[in-house]
């Protein structure tokens, strides 16, 4: 499932901001994004020379805290090391403790911070840790 449109759907899901089919159709256009999908969730890299980014990781929450968010990302660290990667990483929420012990458990570690990074509904600002993951340990 890479169709932009069911993509959007399954991240209205999970997200308060989701994006929209545009935005993915746009993104899944550039050079070096792929996406990663299962019927209840998807995961998009964006692979640059020797690093990789993951720009969202989605799960439909009836379908959460079932492993589908670990295979995922295992998935997307092999296709990015087969596209050169050596590395991964991503922004978080620092108050998502369900994504943050999902990249735990995966291997990757705080790397940094961006104060503010993420607006909230009620206005509020949440800070973003970076967290990176090594392909060679």
């Amino acid at each position: 499932m890479t169709d932009p449109a069911a993509l959007a759907l399954l991240h209205a899901e999970a997200f308060d901001a989701p994006w929209d089919a545009a935005s993915l159709s746009a993104l899944l256009a550039s050079p070096g994004v792929f996406a990663v999908a299962e019927d209840d969730g998807f995961i998009l890299i964006r692979v640059v020379a020797d690093e990789a980014e993951i720009l969202t990781l989605a799960v439909r929450p009836a379908a959460r805290r079932g492993g589908l968010g670990a295979r995922l990302v295992e998935a997307a660290v092999v296709r990015a090391a087969a596209l050169g990667a050596e590395r991964m990483f991503l922004e978080v929420a620092e108050d998502n403790v369900a994504a943050r012990a999902l990249y735990a458990r995966t291997g990757f570690n705080e790397a940094g911070r961006r104060r503010g990074y993420y607006a909230r509904t009620d206005g509020s600002r949440e800070d973003a840790l970076v967290l990176s993951l090594n392909f060679t340990r």
